[in-house]
């Protein structure tokens, strides 16, 4: 699935992308049907002069089919290379 999300993100060019499973935190929790928990980390130039809301919609655009079959939850951190000297 990482390599289908890698993929799927690849035209954000991104600078950094970390893609952190963390499924195996939520095995067996209230309605999980099988989908994966991921973490992502995207640091990309197309974020410039976007609201957050915005960054997260290009992202789950990219993955709205994947969801929730393949990734049940997802979590966001979508910045830009200026912001990403900051964390």
């Amino acid at each position: 699935m990482k390599n289908i999300i890698k993929d799927r993100l690849a035209f954000l060019k991104p600078r950094r992308l970390d893609i952190i499973d963390e499924s195996y935190l939520h095995k067996g929790h209230a309605g999980n049907t099988g989908g994966g928990h991921f973490n992502l980390i995207v640091v990309s130039e197309i974020f410039q002069n976007k609201s957050t809301m915005e960054r997260h919609r290009i992202i789950y655009s990219a993955l709205q089919d994947l969801i929730p079959d393949e990734i049940h939850a997802l979590s966001i951190k979508a910045i830009t290379p200026s912001e990403n000297k900051k964390i």
